[in-house]
């Protein structure tokens, strides 16, 4: 359905301004709240406010207006529990309902396949704003990607320098489907106006098969045309530093945050991030959907040829 006038949540990253894109080249007249000094998306109308703050997304965010649907592409930066509580729970819930409250009829919020196996805060706060969305009476569709392009290309620079590719245990521990920014913005536009896609759980990965880290830095050193080498790291480094920091945090509390950092990290060392199969206690590659055309391979070759480097921000293991 074009013509849509969409609240869209989170378009100051990288998936968000993706997504901003394709929904504006669709014909959607797109608000997006940002922080004061931040840079909008083309197209789109900014409006200065703080979605954490719900006065402020309700006052200076809708200031008034009736609109169509909500698109969450919210995310907490790194992670902590106060970070992920605020931001993956709390202000993604309250948008959601000032966004009710303003007409809208369709709900698309971005959540993460991880949270099929829970053990984190984020992941537990982002279920709880999961619960609220299928919850609040609205037609609605929860996204669960994989892995992203950028999740996966923080090594390159080392790989420029001479470095081995590092790789916990021997690389093969888990695997992913990963998808790029543009055929997850597709897929998360085509939700607003695809039934099929309404009031169910969306776990998507971009064209696949499933890949390695192994099968990944063997990519990356194709694309960089050198030889591969590789170095091996125990995730028992990331679990027993875990254990460390929690014991310390009794005297030092700052230590807590660092800790959670550390489960993160062990987590995504240690995880597939493919669909969960309870019954039979496994990744299932084969269940994991795929979406798209864009592929990791095509996308460190653009890495290598341009000479540039994704930016993660604080989502980084290595």
């Amino acid at each position: 359905m074009a013509g849509m006038r969409v609240l869209l949540l989170g378009s100051s990253g990288t998936i968000g301004r993706t997504v901003a894109s394709e929904l504006v080249a669709r014909g959607h007249d797109v608000i997006c709240p940002l922080r004061p000094g931040v840079s909008a998306p083309p197209g789109v109308d900014a409006r200065v406010a703080r979605v954490e703050d719900p006065a402020s997304l309700r006052r200076d965010g809708l200031a008034g207006a009736q609109v169509d649907a909500v698109v969450s592409c919210l995310a907490s930066r790194t992670g902590v529990p106060a970070e992920a509580e605020a931001i993956d729970h709390r202000a993604t819930v309250d948008a959601l309902h000032a966004a009710r409250d303003a007409g809208a009829q369709r709900a698309v919020l971005l959540s993460a396949i991880c949270v099929q196996k829970p053990h984190l805060s984020f992941q537990h706060a982002k279920l709880r704003a999961e619960a609220a969305w299928q919850a609040a009476g609205l037609d609605w569709s929860i996204v669960r990607p994989t892995a992203y392009f950028k999740s996966l290309s923080g090594q390159i620079d080392r790989l420029r320098a001479g470095k081995p590719f590092l790789l916990f245990g021997d690389g093969r521990l888990t695997a992913c489907k990963p998808i790029s920014d543009r055929d997850l913005a597709r897929f998360m536009a085509d939700c607003l106006s695809d039934h099929d896609k309404r009031n169910r759980i969306l776990p998507i990965g971009g064209p696949g098969p499933a890949i390695t880290p192994r099968e990944q830095g063997h990519m990356l050193f194709d694309a960089l045309g050198r030889t591969p080498r590789f170095r091996s790291v125990s995730p028992r480094i990331l679990s027993g530093a875990a254990r460390l920091l929690d014991a310390g945090a009794a005297a030092l509390p700052r230590l807590r945050t660092k800790a959670e950092l550390a489960r993160i990290g062990h987590y995504y060392a240690t995880e597939s991030m493919l669909v969960w199969d309870p019954v039979t206690g496994r990744y299932d590659a084969d269940a994991t959907p795929e979406t798209g055309n864009d592929t990791l391979r095509d996308h460190y070759a653009r890495l290598a040829a341009t000479g540039t480097s994704d930016a993660r921000g604080d989502h980084a293991v290595f």
